[in-house]
């Protein structure tokens, strides 16, 4: 017998073959399934165990070897017991995976007929392959960028959607990790002046069977059932592994533009489901241990995801692939960040979401994952939780959408809206955390671009095939008066202010802002805010009809934020213990201390903001989302005479020395007053 080791899990290469190690309480028998090219199938039982985890040595296999798990045990759904070895499993550490899934009876552990009643068929034949990968790769000498929160510009992109169309990036990569390398498709973002390129879900996921029986497709990705492999889809150069050099050597080359990866990673459930749904991984190696079950039924799962299934994060399996996918993400793959999904989910060890929880508590304590990004979607079904973070991790602010959404459209928010300016002190600095902990943002994956927010009232989800019951309804009106596409000038030069003020608010305001990737070629989904299954042109950059003009805007917008200290501080500045960094007034349009009933009045839609930083230019920030123009009383300047830094109104005008300036409806407008002046 071959000595092995029950470290580290998964598949790895090791002289003349592969040592293989599997974790499962409840298995009585652990199988590696090798496939030979004609598709035979040769088993190994992994013949040695160290407490939970089986072991063993394969003589033989190399890489490039396809090969899957089959693990026996008892069958006793009631009782949260799911083995069953005619089912091929993936490997939960597979590091590539090979194919697709042949939807039917074969795929599911128990007989369509009865939840109860087990199905012995052999699901070999509709299932993917996972692939023993070599780990090789030439890196150049490559460096993280290490980009720093309060310079960092985060772009949200989906590797598909962003090149699928590009002019410029040649047809057989376009869509794919090889396209989003492409020097056109890294132009666009660096002209742009982005720092950090966040990827929807990369990690292999399951195409939906109900999805492909309306004939559509699962275009974001958030049904992860791989969590170390990338998906193979998105692959230009081939399935048998190929796809992890490609996806390295997409991060080599945004990396050698100055540009962090940050992936959108779904840790909160699986593809797998409920109890009615597929055996694919986790339920059949150990289902109690993967997911959190109903206590005193666990036939059924205990679900705050929406999908079916929570990971059970209070066990120490789920914990480990975890921490396992992480590190492997950062050292082997160099990425340089991450965005949980449902992030909250994570922190239900025993139910309720706990600030000190085994999962964050072990990333705080992981030196791999201290110097990258850590950011979460601060929510699930159950719970909202925005503020409720460690110091050391970001969040979705969520209220930032939503008070930015309300004071441009026809929200009476002004108070609240005047916090997230300034980076949410209200959420953020009891804790002593800085404006850093807020990804600010008003427009993401998850609903109208930002286009469509100015140009609809009503969502048009028609094409999802739930008869437009899916998706939440705009919570503010932007769109002129005019459903949907006009051509009347008075309502496209509103829908053109509003873009321009919403994209400012974020870039102008304290904190990390993100912009969701094509907002600033004004791309439409042509009123679909919940595109999760339009893998076609309703979702791809439509790059033949940009709008130069919003693109020039932002462009300005992020060169003026990196270009000024002011727009970005490190703390709060308003923070009564630390003199200098009273850096920020927030005043009436008469350039007068708000009263407590100015926050009240429902008619008062104008706030100017002064922003300054030691040694530095000042801006005064100029805001009025009323529907008619307001007389702005500007301080006197500090260093230079006020000019012109940006405005949403085309027409604008400063002419110094300014004193008073009229800042028409639904509009801003930025001056700046120069020390070298």
């Amino acid at each position: 017998m071959t000595t092995s080791y029950p470290y580290p899990l998964g598949v790895r290469v090791t002289g003349d073959g592969v040592a293989v190690a599997v974790y499962s309480e409840t298995a009585t028998v652990v199988y590696f399934c090798s496939f030979d090219d004609a598709g035979s199938e040769t088993r190994t039982a992994l013949d040695q165990r160290t407490g939970h985890v089986f072991h063993g040595f394969v003589a033989g296999v190399k890489a490039g070897t396809r090969y899957g798990l089959r693990v026996d045990g008892p069958w006793d759904p009631a009782n949260g017991l799911r083995h069953d070895v005619a089912k091929l499993l993936l490997d939960p550490h597979a590091r590539a995976i090979e194919g697709g899934y042949a939807w039917g009876q074969a795929l599911f552990s128990h007989d369509f007929s009865s939840q109860e009643t087990s199905n012995e068929e052999d699901s070999a034949a509709s299932m993917p392959r996972c692939i023993v990968t070599d780990a090789s790769f030439d890196w150049e000498g490559d460096e993280a960028p290490r980009v720093p929160l309060d310079e960092t510009v985060v772009y949200e992109v989906h590797v598909k959607g962003f090149t699928k169309l590009h002019p410029e990036v040649p047809a057989e990569i376009q869509g794919t990790y090889a396209g989003l390398s492409h020097p056109a498709a890294i132009k666009h973002l660096t002209d742009l002046g982005v720092t950090s390129v966040e990827l929807l879900p990369i990690h292999q996921f399951v195409q939906d069977d109900n999805l492909e029986d309306k004939g559509l497709r699962n275009y974001w990705g958030y049904n992860t059932i791989g969590f170390f492999a990338p998906h193979n889809e998105y692959s230009s150069s081939g399935q048998s592994g190929e796809q992890v050099a490609e996806f390295k050597t997409m991060v080599k080359a945004l990396h050698a533009a100055g540009l962090e990866v940050i992936l959108d990673v779904v840790f909160n459930h699986t593809a797998e489901g409920n109890h009615q749904g597929p055996t694919l991984s986790f339920k059949g190696i150990d289902n109690g241990s993967y997911y959190r079950l109903v206590d005193g039924d666990r036939g059924h799962y205990f679900d705050t995801t929406g999908t079916g299934n929570s990971v059970n994060v209070g066990h120490p399996a789920a914990l480990r692939l975890i921490l396992d996918s992480l590190r492997y993400w950062v050292t082997e793959m160099h990425v340089d960040g991450f965005r949980f999904d449902l992030a909250t989910t994570l922190t239900r060890q025993d139910g309720d979401a706990e600030k000190h929880s085994a999962f964050l508590d072990l990333c705080h304590q992981d030196p791999v994952l201290q110097p990258v990004k850590l950011i979460a979607e601060p929510w699930d079904t159950a719970g909202y939780q925005v503020g409720g973070f460690p110091a050391d991790w970001s969040e979705w602010n969520g209220k930032f959408r939503d008070d930015t959404r309300e004071y441009w459209g026809s929200g009476d928010v002004l108070s609240t809206f005047t916090q997230r300016v300034m980076g949410s002190p209200d959420v953020y600095q009891a804790d002593r955390r800085s404006p850093l902990a807020s990804v600010n943002f008003v427009t993401a994956h998850d609903g109208f671009t930002l286009r469509d927010l100015v140009s609809y009232s009503e969502k048009h989800n028609e094409a999802n095939g739930e008869d437009n019951n899916d998706g939440e309804s705009n919570n503010a009106s932007f769109n002129g008066g005019v459903e949907g596409a006009t051509d009347d000038p008075a309502v496209l030069d509103w829908r053109g202010r509003q873009q321009r003020n919403l994209l400012a608010t974020v870039l102008l305001s304290a904190g990390v802002p993100m912009l969701l990737g094509g907002d600033e070629i004004g791309r439409t989904q042509g009123g679909n805010n919940n595109a999760y299954c339009q893998d076609n042109e309703v979702s791809w950059f439509d790059w033949a009809s940009v709008d130069t003009g919003l693109l020039s805007f932002t462009t300005a917008l992020i060169e003026l934020r990196r270009s000024a200290p002011a727009l970005r501080p490190l703390w709060f500045r308003t923070d009564p213990s630390v003199s200098s960094l009273r850096t920020v007034q927030v005043l009436r349009a008469d350039a007068r201390a708000f009263e407590d009933e100015d926050w009240q009045d429902p008619e008062n839609r104008a706030v100017l903001f002064l922003l300054g930083h030691e040694g530095s230019d000042t801006f005064a920030l100029l805001m009025n989302a009323a529907h008619n123009g307001v007389e702005f009383t500007v301080p006197p300047a500090p260093f230079g005479d006020w000019e012109l830094a940006l405005s949403s109104d085309p027409e604008q005008q400063v002419a110094p020395p300014v004193t008073t300036l009229i800042v028409r409806d639904a509009s801003f407008t930025l001056l700046r007053s120069r020390v070298s002046a």
